[in-house]
Protein backbone atom coordinates (compact mmCIF):
# COMPACT_ATOMS: atom_id res chain seq x y z
CA UNK A 1 0.00 0.00 0.00
CA UNK A 2 2.59 2.48 1.04
CA UNK A 3 4.53 2.04 -2.06
CA UNK A 4 1.33 2.48 -4.33
CA UNK A 5 0.89 5.78 -2.48
CA UNK A 6 4.74 6.93 -3.16
CA UNK A 7 3.79 5.82 -6.47
CA UNK A 8 0.27 8.21 -6.55
CA UNK A 9 2.32 10.84 -5.65
CA UNK A 10 5.40 10.94 -7.80
CA UNK A 11 2.62 10.80 -10.78
CA UNK A 12 0.44 13.70 -9.20
CA UNK A 13 3.65 15.65 -9.09
CA UNK A 14 4.89 14.99 -12.85
CA UNK A 15 1.57 15.84 -13.73
CA UNK A 16 0.78 18.60 -12.31
CA UNK A 17 4.28 20.27 -11.97
CA UNK A 18 4.86 20.21 -8.71
CA UNK A 19 8.38 20.84 -7.03
CA UNK A 20 10.56 22.25 -4.07
CA UNK A 21 8.30 24.46 -2.77
CA UNK A 22 11.19 26.13 -0.57
CA UNK A 23 14.75 26.70 -1.31
CA UNK A 24 17.67 28.58 0.61
CA UNK A 25 16.61 32.15 -0.32
CA UNK A 26 13.24 30.87 2.21
CA UNK A 27 15.25 30.20 4.82
CA UNK A 28 15.40 34.50 5.99
CA UNK A 29 12.14 35.27 4.84
CA UNK A 30 8.87 35.05 6.97
CA UNK A 31 6.28 32.53 5.66
CA UNK A 32 3.58 31.23 7.84
CA UNK A 33 3.04 27.87 5.69
CA UNK A 34 6.32 27.46 6.25
CA UNK A 35 6.98 28.28 10.05
CA UNK A 36 3.74 26.05 10.54
CA UNK A 37 5.71 22.90 8.24
CA UNK A 38 9.00 23.69 10.73
CA UNK A 39 6.64 23.49 13.91
CA UNK A 40 4.62 20.36 12.96
CA UNK A 41 8.00 18.66 12.18
CA UNK A 42 9.59 20.06 15.29
CA UNK A 43 6.41 18.38 17.60
CA UNK A 44 6.54 14.76 16.24
CA UNK A 45 10.21 14.57 17.60
CA UNK A 46 10.86 13.05 21.05
CA UNK A 47 12.71 15.73 23.55
CA UNK A 48 15.85 13.69 22.50
CA UNK A 49 15.60 13.83 18.90
CA UNK A 50 15.16 17.41 19.37
CA UNK A 51 18.21 17.93 21.37
CA UNK A 52 19.97 15.40 18.57
CA UNK A 53 19.33 17.96 15.87
CA UNK A 54 22.02 20.08 17.21
CA UNK A 55 24.67 17.42 17.22
CA UNK A 56 26.84 16.80 14.42
CA UNK A 57 29.87 14.09 14.65
CA UNK A 58 32.54 13.34 11.89
CA UNK A 59 33.02 10.54 10.15
CA UNK A 60 36.24 9.91 7.27
CA UNK A 61 39.75 9.04 8.18
CA UNK A 62 39.61 11.37 10.82
CA UNK A 63 36.25 10.84 12.41
CA UNK A 64 34.57 8.33 14.08
CA UNK A 65 33.90 5.37 12.69
CA UNK A 66 30.79 4.06 10.18
CA UNK A 67 29.50 1.60 12.71
CA UNK A 68 29.97 4.23 16.07
CA UNK A 69 28.14 6.85 13.06
CA UNK A 70 25.13 4.66 12.16
CA UNK A 71 24.49 3.41 15.90
CA UNK A 72 23.87 7.37 16.13
CA UNK A 73 22.06 7.91 13.36
CA UNK A 74 19.66 4.89 14.32
CA UNK A 75 19.30 6.42 17.79
CA UNK A 76 18.08 9.78 16.05
CA UNK A 77 21.14 11.02 18.09
CA UNK A 78 22.80 13.43 15.42
CA UNK A 79 21.40 16.24 12.98
CA UNK A 80 23.94 15.15 10.29
CA UNK A 81 27.62 14.16 9.65
CA UNK A 82 30.90 16.36 8.80
CA UNK A 83 32.74 14.36 5.89
CA UNK A 84 36.18 14.94 7.14
CA UNK A 85 39.52 13.49 5.22
CA UNK A 86 38.55 10.75 2.45
CA UNK A 87 37.93 10.26 -1.14
CA UNK A 88 35.20 11.48 -3.28
CA UNK A 89 33.94 8.34 -3.93
CA UNK A 90 34.73 6.75 -0.91
CA UNK A 91 32.22 9.67 1.06
CA UNK A 92 29.25 9.60 -2.32
CA UNK A 93 29.29 5.77 -0.75
CA UNK A 94 29.11 6.86 3.10
CA UNK A 95 26.37 9.25 2.33
CA UNK A 96 24.41 6.30 0.51
CA UNK A 97 25.00 3.79 3.41
CA UNK A 98 24.14 6.60 6.35
CA UNK A 99 20.94 7.39 4.31
CA UNK A 100 19.94 3.68 4.47
CA UNK A 101 20.31 3.48 8.17
CA UNK A 102 18.77 6.64 8.32
CA UNK A 103 14.83 6.32 10.13
CA UNK A 104 14.73 10.01 11.43
CA UNK A 105 14.75 13.49 10.01
CA UNK A 106 17.16 13.32 6.78
CA UNK A 107 20.70 14.22 7.55
CA UNK A 108 22.86 17.03 6.80
CA UNK A 109 26.15 16.19 5.00
CA UNK A 110 29.32 18.83 5.58
CA UNK A 111 32.72 19.40 4.66
CA UNK A 112 35.70 22.24 5.06
CA UNK A 113 35.53 22.07 1.53
CA UNK A 114 37.44 25.56 1.24
CA UNK A 115 39.20 25.97 -1.90
CA UNK A 116 42.69 25.83 -0.03
CA UNK A 117 41.73 22.45 2.06
CA UNK A 118 39.51 20.38 -0.56
CA UNK A 119 42.39 18.99 -2.18
CA UNK A 120 43.22 17.93 0.82
CA UNK A 121 40.06 16.87 2.24
CA UNK A 122 38.52 15.19 -0.34
CA UNK A 123 40.84 13.12 -2.60
CA UNK A 124 39.80 13.05 -6.23
CA UNK A 125 37.69 16.49 -7.02
CA UNK A 126 38.66 18.82 -9.65
CA UNK A 127 41.63 21.25 -8.68
CA UNK A 128 41.26 25.08 -7.68
CA UNK A 129 42.95 27.53 -6.75
CA UNK A 130 43.96 28.33 -3.28
CA UNK A 131 42.20 30.97 -2.04
CA UNK A 132 45.46 33.00 -1.25
CA UNK A 133 46.51 32.85 -5.14
CA UNK A 134 43.22 33.68 -6.82
CA UNK A 135 43.27 36.89 -8.90
CA UNK A 136 40.17 38.26 -9.58
CA UNK A 137 35.98 37.86 -8.32
CA UNK A 138 35.93 35.92 -11.83
CA UNK A 139 38.22 33.24 -10.05
CA UNK A 140 36.44 33.41 -6.72
CA UNK A 141 33.06 32.66 -8.34
CA UNK A 142 34.48 30.02 -10.78
CA UNK A 143 36.17 27.83 -8.48
CA UNK A 144 32.70 28.28 -6.34
CA UNK A 145 30.69 26.56 -8.86
CA UNK A 146 33.33 24.12 -9.79
CA UNK A 147 33.49 23.13 -5.38
CA UNK A 148 29.54 23.31 -5.26
CA UNK A 149 29.43 21.12 -8.49
CA UNK A 150 31.94 18.78 -6.82
CA UNK A 151 29.72 18.62 -3.48
CA UNK A 152 26.57 17.72 -5.09
CA UNK A 153 27.77 14.95 -6.86
CA UNK A 154 28.65 13.49 -3.46
CA UNK A 155 25.86 14.65 -1.58
CA UNK A 156 27.05 16.93 0.85
CA UNK A 157 24.58 20.22 1.23
CA UNK A 158 26.96 22.56 3.34
CA UNK A 159 30.20 23.65 3.42
CA UNK A 160 32.44 25.19 5.97
CA UNK A 161 33.37 27.96 3.74
CA UNK A 162 34.58 30.25 3.37
CA UNK A 163 37.27 31.62 5.46
CA UNK A 164 36.86 35.24 6.23
CA UNK A 165 39.82 35.52 8.36
CA UNK A 166 42.74 38.08 7.25
CA UNK A 167 45.90 36.00 6.56
CA UNK A 168 48.46 37.35 9.16
CA UNK A 169 48.39 34.24 11.37
CA UNK A 170 50.26 30.65 10.55
CA UNK A 171 47.14 28.60 10.86
CA UNK A 172 45.11 30.63 8.48
CA UNK A 173 47.57 31.32 5.81
CA UNK A 174 46.75 30.36 2.39
CA UNK A 175 43.43 29.68 3.36
CA UNK A 176 42.83 33.18 3.70
CA UNK A 177 41.88 35.58 1.12
CA UNK A 178 44.54 37.76 1.83
CA UNK A 179 45.08 40.71 4.39
CA UNK A 180 42.99 43.40 2.79
CA UNK A 181 39.49 43.57 4.72
CA UNK A 182 37.88 45.20 1.57
CA UNK A 183 38.94 42.30 -0.48
CA UNK A 184 38.47 39.58 2.36
CA UNK A 185 34.86 41.16 2.19
CA UNK A 186 33.99 41.00 -1.14
CA UNK A 187 35.40 37.88 -2.44
CA UNK A 188 34.18 35.78 0.48
CA UNK A 189 30.54 37.17 -0.55
CA UNK A 190 31.08 36.36 -3.69
CA UNK A 191 31.72 32.88 -2.44
CA UNK A 192 28.90 32.28 -0.21
CA UNK A 193 26.74 33.85 -2.85
CA UNK A 194 27.55 31.53 -5.43
CA UNK A 195 27.23 28.29 -2.79
CA UNK A 196 24.04 29.39 -1.92
CA UNK A 197 23.07 29.73 -5.16
CA UNK A 198 23.72 26.39 -5.72
CA UNK A 199 21.87 24.97 -2.63
CA UNK A 200 24.44 24.29 -0.58
CA UNK A 201 24.95 26.16 3.06
CA UNK A 202 27.93 28.70 3.22
CA UNK A 203 29.84 29.20 6.55
CA UNK A 204 31.72 32.72 7.13
CA UNK A 205 34.35 31.90 9.69
CA UNK A 206 36.25 31.68 11.93
CA UNK A 207 33.76 34.20 14.22
CA UNK A 208 35.28 36.92 15.65
CA UNK A 209 38.43 36.87 13.93
CA UNK A 210 41.18 34.35 13.90
CA UNK A 211 43.64 36.14 11.28
CA UNK A 212 45.48 38.76 14.04
CA UNK A 213 45.57 36.00 16.76
CA UNK A 214 49.13 33.81 18.20
CA UNK A 215 49.07 30.63 18.07
CA UNK A 216 46.76 27.74 16.95
CA UNK A 217 43.30 27.05 18.65
CA UNK A 218 43.83 23.08 17.79
CA UNK A 219 46.57 22.91 19.87
CA UNK A 220 45.45 25.53 22.86
CA UNK A 221 43.47 28.57 23.59
CA UNK A 222 44.73 31.56 22.17
CA UNK A 223 43.23 35.09 22.29
CA UNK A 224 42.39 38.35 20.67
CA UNK A 225 44.77 40.98 22.03
CA UNK A 226 42.35 44.22 22.42
CA UNK A 227 40.43 45.46 19.32
CA UNK A 228 38.43 42.66 17.48
CA UNK A 229 39.86 43.96 14.08
CA UNK A 230 38.26 41.49 11.90
CA UNK A 231 34.38 41.35 13.59
CA UNK A 232 33.35 44.06 10.86
CA UNK A 233 33.99 41.57 8.25
CA UNK A 234 30.57 39.98 8.83
CA UNK A 235 28.48 42.93 8.68
CA UNK A 236 27.54 42.71 4.96
CA UNK A 237 28.21 38.92 4.95
CA UNK A 238 25.46 39.10 7.16
CA UNK A 239 23.22 41.65 5.56
CA UNK A 240 23.71 39.83 2.15
CA UNK A 241 22.24 36.67 3.66
CA UNK A 242 25.22 34.31 4.57
CA UNK A 243 23.46 31.43 6.26
CA UNK A 244 25.94 29.54 8.33
CA UNK A 245 28.53 31.51 10.89
CA UNK A 246 31.45 29.50 12.52
CA UNK A 247 32.61 31.02 15.85
CA UNK A 248 36.15 29.89 16.75
CA UNK A 249 38.13 28.80 19.69
CA UNK A 250 39.44 32.23 20.37
CA UNK A 251 39.00 34.12 24.07
CA UNK A 252 39.13 37.99 24.15
CA UNK A 253 40.96 39.86 26.83
CA UNK A 254 41.92 43.49 27.08
CA UNK A 255 38.55 44.52 25.35
CA UNK A 256 36.15 45.98 28.36
CA UNK A 257 33.06 45.17 26.91
CA UNK A 258 33.89 41.91 24.83
CA UNK A 259 36.05 40.12 27.76
CA UNK A 260 35.16 36.73 27.96
CA UNK A 261 37.13 35.73 31.06
CA UNK A 262 39.68 33.21 29.69
CA UNK A 263 36.30 31.05 28.06
CA UNK A 264 36.59 30.42 23.81
CA UNK A 265 34.66 32.66 22.03
CA UNK A 266 32.50 29.66 21.02
CA UNK A 267 31.29 28.96 25.28
CA UNK A 268 30.95 32.88 25.60
CA UNK A 269 27.09 34.18 25.56
CA UNK A 270 29.12 37.46 25.30
CA UNK A 271 29.78 36.80 22.10
CA UNK A 272 27.45 34.19 20.71
CA UNK A 273 24.45 35.74 21.96
CA UNK A 274 25.17 39.49 23.10
CA UNK A 275 27.11 40.19 19.96
CA UNK A 276 26.24 38.01 17.05
CA UNK A 277 23.05 37.41 17.53
CA UNK A 278 21.40 40.81 19.22
CA UNK A 279 23.86 43.35 18.15
CA UNK A 280 24.76 42.26 14.73
CA UNK A 281 21.31 40.59 14.03
CA UNK A 282 22.80 37.42 12.78
CA UNK A 283 19.40 34.98 12.68
CA UNK A 284 21.06 31.87 10.39
CA UNK A 285 22.78 29.27 12.17
CA UNK A 286 25.87 29.16 14.38
CA UNK A 287 28.18 26.47 14.50
CA UNK A 288 31.09 25.86 16.53
CA UNK A 289 34.20 25.06 15.41
CA UNK A 290 35.17 21.06 16.06
CA UNK A 291 34.74 20.60 20.03
CA UNK A 292 37.79 18.21 20.00
CA UNK A 293 40.60 21.20 19.78
CA UNK A 294 42.74 22.04 22.37
CA UNK A 295 41.75 25.50 22.67
CA UNK A 296 38.11 24.12 24.17
CA UNK A 297 37.64 20.35 24.59
CA UNK A 298 39.67 20.71 28.21
CA UNK A 299 36.60 22.43 29.74
CA UNK A 300 34.54 21.15 32.11
CA UNK A 301 30.93 19.96 29.60
CA UNK A 302 32.27 22.36 26.72
CA UNK A 303 29.74 21.11 24.59
CA UNK A 304 26.77 22.47 27.23
CA UNK A 305 28.53 25.31 28.14
CA UNK A 306 28.73 26.33 23.74
CA UNK A 307 25.04 25.58 23.66
CA UNK A 308 24.07 27.79 26.56
CA UNK A 309 26.46 30.88 24.72
CA UNK A 310 23.78 30.32 21.70
CA UNK A 311 25.40 27.48 19.39
CA UNK A 312 22.97 25.93 17.49
CA UNK A 313 25.63 23.19 16.38
CA UNK A 314 27.82 21.42 18.22
CA UNK A 315 30.28 20.62 15.49
CA UNK A 316 32.42 16.68 16.62
CA UNK A 317 31.68 16.78 20.25
CA UNK A 318 34.50 14.42 22.00
CA UNK A 319 31.49 12.41 23.64
CA UNK A 320 28.24 12.78 20.99
CA UNK A 321 25.92 10.89 23.81
CA UNK A 322 26.84 12.98 26.98
CA UNK A 323 26.86 16.31 24.92
CA UNK A 324 23.50 15.47 24.39
CA UNK A 325 22.27 14.19 27.53
CA UNK A 326 24.17 17.10 29.41
CA UNK A 327 22.14 19.68 27.12
CA UNK A 328 18.74 17.76 27.34
CA UNK A 329 18.80 17.76 31.05
CA UNK A 330 19.96 21.14 31.56
CA UNK A 331 16.68 22.11 30.01
CA UNK A 332 14.72 19.81 32.15
CA UNK A 333 15.43 22.39 34.88
CA UNK A 334 16.34 25.76 32.69
CA UNK A 335 12.81 26.27 31.20
CA UNK A 336 14.60 29.96 29.24
CA UNK A 337 17.25 27.47 27.99
CA UNK A 338 14.84 24.90 26.77
CA UNK A 339 13.38 27.80 24.60
CA UNK A 340 16.32 28.40 23.35
CA UNK A 341 17.92 25.11 22.50
CA UNK A 342 14.11 24.40 21.09
CA UNK A 343 14.87 28.11 19.21
CA UNK A 344 17.75 26.69 17.53
CA UNK A 345 16.14 22.98 16.65
CA UNK A 346 13.33 24.79 14.74
CA UNK A 347 15.99 27.00 13.07
CA UNK A 348 17.54 23.62 11.63
CA UNK A 349 14.35 22.22 10.91
CA UNK A 350 13.86 25.12 8.95
CA UNK A 351 17.16 24.95 7.46
CA UNK A 352 16.94 21.49 6.14
CA UNK A 353 13.42 22.02 4.83
CA UNK A 354 14.87 24.23 2.92
CA UNK A 355 17.88 22.43 1.45
CA UNK A 356 14.83 20.20 0.17
CA UNK A 357 15.37 17.45 2.62
CA UNK A 358 12.14 17.80 4.13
Amino acid sequence: MKNYVLFFVIVLASQFGFSQKYSLEDFFIYDAELAQKTDSIFQTLSDTAKVGQMILPAGGRLGKSDEHLINLIQKKYITGILLLNGTKEGFTEMIKNFNKANKGLPLVYSADAEPSLIGYKIKNCIPVKKANQMLNREEVRKYATIICQELKEIGINYNYAPVVDMSPNEVISYRSFGDNADTAQAWANIFIQETQKNGIVATAKHFPGHGYVVGDTHKKLVYIDGEMKEVNNYIPLIKNGVLSIMVAHIAIKNNQKYNTNDMPATCSKKIVTDLLKKEMKFKGIITTDAMNMGGVSSIPNCELEAAKAGCDIILMPIDEEKALFDILKETKKNKQFEQQVFASVKKIIRLKICLGLL
